[in-house]
């Protein structure tokens, strides 16, 4: 459990200005940017000095179990309020072809004529911080859950694996064999930047978040880790600044005329040149993934249920998502913080439900509503999670990196977050990534949820993640799941033929 010096009680928040120039009105161009001028060199380098298995991508395992026949999406009983008759049948938005330069705001709703809705998702009530509710999780047992934070609605439940599990879901990771984390830029960045064929002055112009004619190190910063790979710090970028004399005057800011001087391989050539430690990277871990569907060990099936009564979500939801990814930091892993899910945007589509798109979107993101978060042992030193902005009072990415303080490296500030729980075996957390739309399902994405993993300073630790996969866009999450089911059961059928063929073909044999 966090030590309550650490809750939110603990360190006092930052006042963090939000503006409608951020992160997420740059998304369409930080893509491109970050291909351009690092991660080419970044996939290569990593390439180059580290060999380690390939990250598996865990949707492949993905499948419906048998007794899926339709796509309900929750229990069939009545919503909360009375139904509201539709508003009639809206016009799906003409929006161009190509993404803008500039995205306004995400349209996080449906992208077709809206129908009435026969599912809703439930949402846990924080309350308040400090507030303590009673679960029932498995029989004969009741489990705390506290409140740990509303910003985002962030949740511990002591106790909620056992020692034994623990030790379980620990060996059958051994067992399976963990691969070094990777964090590698997604293919296809190339083609994209040729599409959007922007120009050095409209790049700098979408870097320039302050508008003042020059690039801060903060506004580089904020836009080169959204495609994570190395971990670049103010004294990283300025010994690049420098290994490629792209600083002229030295005064740490790059103008338009030093930025357009810039070649487009400039930081790959310096990057391959100087070399990238483990210690250097987003994420220093190894994992794996485990199956929790039929077939899977008895402890796996059981935390999956009990994820179900925790989160409240119909089953099928849970067992369409994520297998349960198993996590291992040894001394002096971290992970830097990040957000598990991205936000969605028109040009966005979910990876899970992308064959129901029905449309190619040049951009893709994980589309995970909750996050469960499982410790499996107490670390010796260090390893918290942190929750950096977590109850602030307002948010913004820039202002994130001040003074040379960055509040995402967990590395060196992890003590300067608003949050901090210390890994206790058996302990999870369970928290919010998305805001609800306020009509029972997915809103935006809670900027607030950015978390990350401190360093360990001592031992090991060793924790599980288990992600609960839900399209912001209620009508594409239907016809995902009718499509698994029809897909299941066109299986079925395919078996029960070949199944009889068989038959047919011992009784000619006969």
């Amino acid at each position: 459990m966090s030590d309550p010096g650490e809750s939110p009680g603990g360190p006092a928040r930052g006042v963090l200005q939000r503006s409608t120039m951020g992160g997420r009105s740059y998304f369409v161009f930080v893509l491109v940017f970050f291909h351009m001028c690092i991660m080419n060199g970044i996939a290569q380098l990593y390439e180059n000095h580290n060999n380690g298995g390939e990250d598996p991508d865990p949707r492949s395992h993905q499948g419906a179990p048998d007794s899926l026949q339709q796509p309900p999406l929750g229990p069939k009983k009545p919503p909360l309020g009375p139904k509201k008759p539709p508003l009639g049948p809206k016009k799906p938005p003409l929006g161009p072809k190509k993404p803008p330069l500039r995205p306004q705001k995400p349209a996080l709703g449906p992208r077709e004529p809206e129908t009435v809705r026969e599912f809703f998702l439930p949402r846990i009530d924080g309350v308040k911080v400090g507030h303590v509710q009673k679960l029932s999780l498995v029989p004969d047992k009741v489990h705390e859950m506290r409140t740990l934070s509303l910003k985002p609605l962030l949740f511990e439940i002591p106790g909620f694996l056992s020692d034994a599990e623990c030790g379980v879901v620990m060996q059958l990771a051994q067992l399976k064999g963990l691969v070094e984390s990777q964090l590698m830029v997604q293919e296809g960045q190339e083609e994209l930047a040729e599409e959007l064929d922007l120009s050095p002055d409209e790049i700098f112009s979408l870097l320039d978040i302050s508008q003042d004619g020059q690039l801060q190190l903060s506004e580089i910063l904020t836009h080169s880790r959204v495609r994570e790979g190395i971990w670049l710090t103010p004294e990283s970028l300025r010994e690049i600044y420098a290994g490629i004399h792209a600083d002229k005057d030295h005064n740490g800011l790059l103008s338009l005329e030093e930025f357009r001087q810039l070649s487009s391989d400039a930081f790959q050539r310096f990057l391959l040149q100087r070399g990238v430690e483990s210690s250097q990277l987003v994420r220093n871990s190894h994992h794996t993934w485990l199956e929790q569907g039929p077939g899977a060990h008895p402890v796996l099936q059981s935390v999956k249920q009990r994820v179900v009564h925790l989160t409240q979500l119909p089953d099928p939801l849970v067992d369409l998502s994520e297998p349960l990814q198993v996590v291992r930091y040894q001394q002096g892993g971290h992970y830097h913080a990040h957000h598990d899910s991205g936000p969605v945007y028109p040009e966005t589509a979910c990876t899970h439900t992308r064959p129901a798109a029905n449309a190619s979107s040049p951009f893709e993101t994980s589309c995970r509503y909750i996050t469960v978060l499982f410790y499996l042992n107490s670390v010796e030193g260090g390893g918290e999670t942190a929750f950096p902005v977590a109850d602030n009072g307002t948010y913004e990415e820039v202002s994130l990196i001040q003074n040379d303080v960055d509040l995402l490296d967990t590395r060196r500030n992890c003590e300067r977050s608003n949050l901090r729980v210390k890994p206790t075996r058996g302990t999870a957390l369970f928290w919010y990534n998305y805001l609800s739309d306020g009509k029972g399902w997915v809103g935006e994405q809670d900027q607030y949820s950015l978390h990350g993993g401190c360093v360990v300073t001592r031992g090991t630790k060793w924790v599980a993640n288990k992600w609960i996969n839900i399209d912001p866009d209620y009508q594409r999450q239907v016809r995902y799941q009718q499509l698994v089911s029809q897909s299941a059961q066109d299986h079925k059928d395919q078996e029960g033929l070949v199944s009889s063929q068989d038959m047919h073909d011992a009784h000619q044999d006969l």
